[in-house]
C-alpha cells in the first residue's frame, strides 16, 4: 500500500442555512476576515475565513437539513495519485472527486465509518 502525501490541514467547515446571519457572526461578533469566497449560484456560498494560517469554512450549498458527514479536509501534494492509493487499499470512497473552482477533493471512509476529505487546491493561473 502507497502512502498519501499529506500536506497541511486543508479546512474545517460548518453548514449554515442563513449566510448573512453567518457573517454578522464570524465576521462581526468573532473578528474574522475572509480568506475566499465563491458564489456558486445565486444565494449559494462557501465562504473561508483564514485563522492563523488554517481555514474555517462555511457554507449554505448542502441540501437544506443535511448535515456533512466530513467535516475536515487534508490537503494532498497529488489528488489523483491519493484516490489511486485509496482504491488500491480498498478503502471505501463516500463521494467520488468533485470540481470547484478552486479545488478538488473526495471523501473515504475510516475502517469506523468517519468519513475524512482529501483535498487539492489548483494552481492559480
Amino acid at each position: 500500500m502507497s502512502k498519501i502525501q499529506i500536506k497541511e490541514l486543508a479546512f474545517v467547515f460548518h453548514p449554515v442555512t442563513d449566510i448573512a446571519r453567518a457573517r454578522k457572526f464570524y465576521e462581526g461578533l468573532l473578528g474574522l476576515k475572509v480568506g475566499l469566497q465563491v458564489e456558486f449560484s445565486p444565494g449559494q456560498w462557501w465562504i473561508e475565513y483564514d485563522i492563523a494560517g488554517q481555514a474555517l469554512s462555511v457554507t449554505n450549498v448542502a441540501p437544506p437539513g443535511s448535515k456533512p458527514q466530513a467535516s475536515v479536509f487534508l490537503e494532498v501534494a497529488d489528488l489523483d495519485a491519493a484516490l489511486a492509493s485509496v482504491r488500491s487499499a480498498g478503502a471505501v470512497i463516500a463521494q467520488d472527486i468533485k470540481e470547484f473552482p478552486p479545488c478538488r477533493m473526495f471523501v473515504v471512509r475510516d475502517p469506523d465509518g468517519n468519513e475524512i476529505g482529501l483535498h487539492q487546491r489548483k494552481a492559480k493561473a
